[in-house]
């Protein structure tokens, strides 16, 4: 058994997280900045948000006052600021987050499609706001329906598909006439979206990536937004799915779970949209990947990494 902490109790991740820890018998306590369904988990403690001065400090607090072996961030605002502390818990607690580096890049999209555009890793069209005029020259330069988001965000959070007026995008030029460069631009892409699921190891040589392909069946926004339903997918039927994910964690540097969002252009060419350096909501759909963090894991240096 396992004293684990998991944060972001409240939210879909950690949730879903807690629930397949307690079930194969680990003692779990979650906390959320809200009061949660104490049902996730054996305890819960309600923390400072994570843009509080002191968060770190309660967190350490918890994990001392309840012998806790395990960390696991879920919460997309706290992930840089996990990992840049990672090494100021206690001796023997291990944080499961991968190092600053690549988790500050995956947690700004406009960075992350540049680091896997330069790794020649697939991503749709994209830009800044401020790199065009008007909205008419993006959509022209990006041929029509455009997908505007904050840089850094939680999930699907102010994801808005932009349309031509004579395609029914008559508040078009309203919403983008508010955006900086604090957001970013993609082209939008049409097809299939996928929700993959990877684990890579702390060392090369240590074991092979795991990948597990989950298809979005439906979608909190229609056509974008976090996914309200999902279908696992054999790998055999999407393997470009699978390839691309695998090619993206890598190309950033990350290890440990991550959560990464594929779709599938008009000729049915998949390109990333963007990677979470975490667990996802989907986890319980790949039980393997909990099982292949669990399997790394052992008290003193975690997963070929000194804590």
């Amino acid at each position: 058994m396992v004293r684990v902490l998991v944060t972001g109790v409240g939210g879909p991740a950690g949730y879903s997280l807690a629930r397949q820890l307690v079930d194969q018998g680990h003692w779990v306590l979650g906390v959320d900045m809200k009061q949660v369904n104490a049902s996730a988990a054996d305890a819960v403690s309600v923390v400072s948000p994570s843009s509080a001065p002191g968060y770190l400090w309660e967190l350490r607090g918890l994990v001392a006052a309840h012998e806790i072996e395990l960390v696991v961030p879920t919460v997309s605002d706290e992930l840089v600021m996990v990992a840049e502390a990672r090494d100021d818990f206690a001796p023997g607690v291990e944080i499961l987050i991968a190092d600053p580096t690549p988790v500050r890049i995956a947690n700004d999209k406009y960075l992350t499609m540049k680091c896997l555009s330069d790794a020649n890793v697939g991503v749709p069209d994209f830009a800044l706001p401020g790199d065009f005029s008007s909205i008419n020259e993006a959509m022209a330069r990006f041929g029509g329906s455009l997908v505007v988001k904050p840089r850094v965000s939680r999930g699907g959070r102010g994801v808005q598909v932009l349309e031509r007026a004579a395609d029914g995008g008559r508040n078009a030029a309203r919403v983008w006439s508010s955006l900086d460069d604090s957001w970013i631009v993609q082209r939008f892409a049409p097809g299939t979206e996928y929700a993959p699921v990877v684990f890579r190891p702390w060392q090369e040589s240590e074991q092979d990536d795991l990948v597990v392909v989950l298809e979005k069946t439906e979608l909190k926004q229609g056509r974008v937004g976090n996914a309200l339903s999902v279908r696992r997918v054999d790998t055999p039927e999407a393997p470009d799915i699978a390839r691309i994910a695998a090619a993206a964690s890598a190309a950033l540097g990350l290890a440990g779970p991550v959560d990464v969002d594929v779709r599938r252009m008009w000729d049915g060419t998949p390109v990333v949209l963007e990677i979470n350096a975490r667990f996802g909501a989907n986890s319980a759909y790949a039980p393997e990947l909990l099982e292949r963090v669990l399997r790394s894991y052992a008290p003193g240096p975690m997963m070929g990494r000194a804590v």
